[in-house]
């Protein structure tokens, strides 16, 4: 009886790990060089710098926080974003 009772429990114990992502984790999707060269651009056509050929000199639009969140919205949604009403 106690054997069927610890045999149960690894049964469950293995498969609650398993469904939760602990010994099969699923791989995360890797951005794609074209699509981080794209966001790039987009980003430094929508955050030009202060200075020509300065990047030290800072955006003349926004924040490092606000170019990143941009990055991250064109990575996210493939390359398209909205710049209507953006900055």
């Amino acid at each position: 009886m106690r054997e069927k009772m610890i045999v149960r429990w690894l049964a469950v114990a293995t498969g609650f790990l398993y469904v939760s992502g602990v010994i099969f984790p699923v791989p995360a999707s890797a951005v794609t060089a074209e699509l981080a060269r794209t966001c790039r651009s987009l980003t430094a056509k929508q955050f030009p710098p202060r200075q020509p050929a300065n990047p030290a000199a800072g955006s003349a639009k926004g924040s490092g926080r606000d170019q990143l969140t941009y990055y991250e919205k064109c990575v996210a949604n493939q390359g398209k974003v909205d710049n209507g009403g953006n900055q």
